[in-house]
């Protein structure tokens, strides 16, 4: 396994960042529900991963119901004392109870969620502590400033953005810079070879201001993991059977092009088209780690090999081109007067 610097914090992250929002089996009618796994085969995944060198494991309050997964992990940790392996990544800012203040990024809510996260994860800090979508009825000054109370408090030792417009991040850091603030280390958004508009100024922006970046969703929210073939209906049980409208439309050349790739790379190095997807997400500019999910050990075993998957300078180029998109004004004008933006 491979480790590499949280941006340029001194924070060191496994490549692969182990995925828990299924973790536990939510009631029918909440989010995940048939998607989950059951607490011990949650527990033999985090046994797994940590034994195969994953020390980085993300989650949120709203996975699951009611904090599902945190409590999931925190019961793990209680039972294992392996607490201090890991780089434990949460989130807060979706709706967690009832009234006004129940949701968002205020200091109150902030406040509230922080404790709640730290008792159903059975731990005294929060090692990444992560705004899952900027608020924008709160004033990014109010949220960063409850956040480095936090910090300063020992209660969270790093922070990250999560879904932040571009503008928005830009705002957070110089807030930062001008009031003296923890800043944000690093930024969680969606990036596979079918998700790529974080290449037009996300990722600039994380290169320029040292924030690592963490993909969310890079086997395409399942799309690139090998279930999926062109004009065939979903498998049941997966994902895009549950969710059909994610599944691309029959003339979405594109998406069924890089797949189609992704399945010609994956047999001719022998491995996933899983790993294919996760190993040229980790090729690409300012990539810290790779969030990926495992409902199963099987899963599990097959993700951690893309961490030792070498694809090619020309194969990276190929699957650049299968899978780009216009870039649009101003950034395709600056690139053919400078070759770059």
């Amino acid at each position: 396994m491979e480790y590499r610097n949280l941006g340029r914090s001194g924070l060191k992250v496994s490549t692969l960042c182990l995925g828990t929002m299924t973790f536990g089996e939510p009631v029918e009618g909440q989010f995940m529900h048939g998607l989950g796994s059951p607490p011990e085969v949650a527990h033999a995944i985090l046994e797994r991963a940590l034994d195969a060198g994953v020390n980085f494991i993300d989650t949120a309050d709203v996975y699951g119901q009611d904090g599902l997964s945190e409590r999931v992990i925190g019961d793990w940790f209680a039972k294992t004392g392996r607490r201090d392996e890991v780089v434990l990544a949460t989130k807060f800012r979706f709706r967690m109870g009832a009234g006004p203040n129940g949701t968002g990024a205020s200091r109150l809510r902030i406040m509230r969620a922080c404790e709640a996260s730290l008792q159903r994860l059975k731990t005294d800090r929060i090692d990444l502590y992560q705004i899952h979508m900027q608020d924008l009825d709160t004033p990014e000054d109010e949220t960063l400033r409850a956040l480095d109370d936090l910090v300063r408090q020992g209660k969270v030792l790093y922070l990250g953005a999560s879904n932040y417009a571009a503008y928005r991040l830009v705002e957070s850091l110089w807030i930062s810079e001008r009031e003296h603030l923890s800043r944000f280390v690093s930024l969680q958004p969606e990036y596979s070879l079918v998700t790529r508009a974080i290449e037009r100024e996300h990722v600039p922006l994380c290169e320029r201001f040292g924030l690592g970046i963490i993909p969310w969703s890079p086997l395409g929210g399942g799309f690139l993991s090998g279930k999926y073939r062109r004009g065939d209906e979903a498998p049941a049980g997966s994902r895009l059977a549950k969710w059909k409208e994610r599944l691309p439309a029959a003339d979405a050349d594109r998406h069924w092009n890089i797949l189609d790739l992704v399945n010609q790379l994956a047999d001719k190095h022998g491995a996933s088209p899983s790993q294919v997807a996760l190993a040229w997400v980790l090729k690409k500019r300012g990539v810290s780690s790779a969030i990926f999910g495992a409902r199963t050990l099987a899963q599990l075993d097959d993700n951690l090999k893309a961490a030792s998957l070498v694809l090619g300078a020309d194969e990276v180029d190929a699957l650049d081109k299968v899978s780009a998109v216009p870039m649009g004004y101003p950034y395709e004008f600056m690139a053919r007067v400078q070759g770059r933006w």
